[in-house]
């Protein structure tokens, strides 16, 4: 059986730009939790996706309206913080891009869409000046899905963080699996921009 089926209506690609906003917000929030994305963070994210003329956001729609999405940071757009451990990654973190999170409409997951955007990505940041990309996923997701995808496009694990996400459910982010009070670990993971035609 193969790992991919294909999705039942053509689906395109192209950069996130301000018209997508809303409906990335609402499929963040449905498929992350509420409070993953607002007006003003999607904003922010946005702006940090820009550099030398390239967009490292990117969305793919098909003839329902929104199929998924690609959030990223383009390198020297975003900070390292307490969740990053940049004496690991063995490149400089000025030339280093973040993943912030890849999300596809229930009904289409399991369909290539997923690894499609972050080859997208992963272009706009070799096109930025970025030689890998950081990302932190969710090990609790079902049957560690995120870890392994990760993986699958040459995500090598970096170090794992539990309670990642516990202040920002603190703050009011409602996490899928735990409410309010989010326990869940984080794997901080490095993808080296050699990997871009990983399959």
């Amino acid at each position: 059986m193969p790992d991919v089926k294909p999705p039942l209506n053509p689906v395109r690609y192209q950069p996130l730009s301000p018209e997508h906003f809303t409906a990335v917000i609402a499929l963040g929030n449905q498929v992350h939790g509420d409070g993953y994305l607002s007006d003003e963070l999607i904003r922010v994210y946005y702006q940090q996706g820009q550099k030398a003329g390239h967009n490292a956001g990117v969305v793919a729609l098909d003839n329902q309206g929104l199929a998924g999405f690609r959030l990223a940071f383009a390198p020297g757009q975003w900070q390292p913080d307490q969740w990053c451990s940049p004496e690991l990654w063995r490149v400089p973190s000025a030339q280093v891009g973040y993943f912030k999170c890849n999300t596809v409409r229930p009904d289409l997951q399991g369909c290539g869409i997923g690894g499609a955007l972050l080859k997208l990505s992963m272009q706009a940041f070799v096109a930025q000046g970025a030689v890998a990309g950081v990302a932190h996923l969710w090990v609790q997701s079902p049957g560690n899905a995120a870890v392994r995808y990760f993986s699958k496009h040459g995500g090598e694990l970096v170090k794992i963080h539990p309670d990642k996400w516990r202040q920002d459910s603190l703050n009011g982010y409602e996490c899928v699996r735990c409410g309010f009070d989010c326990h869940c670990d984080a794997a901080e993971m490095i993808l080296r921009l050699a990997h871009t035609t990983a399959g």
